[in-house]
């Protein structure tokens, strides 16, 4: 089934009959409706789609999702490895040499039946198990990009002129659970997104209406901001994805150092995780665009089912309750993929 027809579906829209794909920005610009796929490491993917329909996410098909094994899930950092990279981030926060990174581990599992896998059987059942409102999926098989995520983050939307980013930063079963930790984490990160939208936005337009608002989320609660700006006279997508990725939630404060730390640490790349993943509606001058976590990606060239989970660091982080934090993440999705997540909440791992 890997040569199912492409097509998009985001905010109770599918859109269906592919007509250009494009690695070019300046194409969200331009005319029509686009799903966007902006890999970590900078791949972009723009596919304008001719026709686009409401149409609510269908109800899951019993045996249309062959999930992998509950078991056979790895990771590319083990709790060792982890909790060990967590150290080093502590040590370079000691150093001055960043405040905040944001370090995040891939899991992989076999698929079952590869040729028969389908993303968007995947996402009906994530739409039941695990609601969110960034959910979407891009099926774009002949392009490399399969992706179903149930992103509870927005990225960036732009409506005209005006832009807005939603950080979240802090995580916890219950807003209990939240520690002081997650709200300085959160506000470090809502100055680097104020900084990147300062960027590409007019001068003194960037605002922060909502601060470290607590959100509940299927098994867990996240603290979230609200960042908004009106974008400069001339600028488009281009200078706006310039500006702000890879998203800075997903990084850590300063970015540039961030990055480089993050590179000698995680060993695998991020993909589709911790991207930019949505929809531009060009005719409109409207978009959604949604950090991608609780993101799931097929990779046919090995038949493997992936998924990303990460926490942020700071100096105040302890070393095994940011593995916990990074299990807390994948656990119920894992779940719902591998299915053995009942609407009960329990799972079977």
């Amino acid at each position: 089934m890997h040569d199912l027809a492409p097509m998009a579906r985001f905010g109770g829209l599918v859109a269906t009959d592919l007509r250009d794909v494009t690695s070019d920005p300046e194409a969200l610009d331009s005319s029509g409706f686009w799903a966007v796929a902006a890999d970590f490491e900078g791949r972009l993917t723009c596919a304008r789609f001719g026709d686009v329909r409401h149409a609510p996410v269908p109800a899951p098909d019993p045996g249309r999702w062959r999930g992998p094994a509950a078991g056979d899930w790895t990771t590319s950092m083990d709790r060792a490895a982890y909790t060990a990279g967590v150290r080093r981030i502590r040590a370079h926060i000691a150093a001055g040499e960043v405040y905040q990174a944001n370090l995040c581990r891939v899991l992989s599992a076999p698929l079952p039946d590869p040729a028969a896998a389908d993303v968007d059987a995947l996402t009906a059942l994530l739409a039941r198990g695990n609601p969110a409102p960034y959910a979407g999926t891009i099926r774009l098989s002949a392009h490399g990009v399969e992706i179903a995520t149930a992103s509870p983050e927005l990225y960036l939307r732009r409506e005209g002129s005006r832009v807005e980013s939603g950080p979240i930063k802090g995580t916890g079963r219950t807003a209990a659970d939240l520690l002081e930790k997650d709200h300085a984490e959160n506000v470090m990160i809502v100055d680097l997104v104020r900084n990147d939208l300062g960027r590409v936005c007019a001068s003194g337009s960037v605002t922060v209406p909502a601060l470290c608002a607590v959100e509940a989320h299927p098994g867990l609660v996240h603290l979230v901001s609200t960042v908004r700006g009106e974008l400069a006279p001339g600028a488009g997508w281009r200078e706006l994805l310039d500006a702000t990725f890879p998203p800075g939630s997903v990084t850590g404060a300063p970015k540039s150092s961030a990055l480089r730390i993050l590179a000698e640490l995680e060993t695998a790349p991020r993909g589709p995780y911790c991207g930019g993943i949505g929809w531009v509606d060009a005719d409109r001058g409207t978009g959604e665009l949604a950090v991608g976590i609780r993101t799931f990606w097929i990779d046919r060239e090995r038949g493997v089912l992936r998924f990303g989970t990460g926490a942020g660091i700071t100096w105040g982080s302890d070393p095994e309750r940011e593995w916990d934090e990074t299990e807390l993440k994948a656990s119920r999705l894992l779940a719902v993929a591998s299915g053995t997540y009942a609407q009960s909440g329990r799972t079977g791992r």
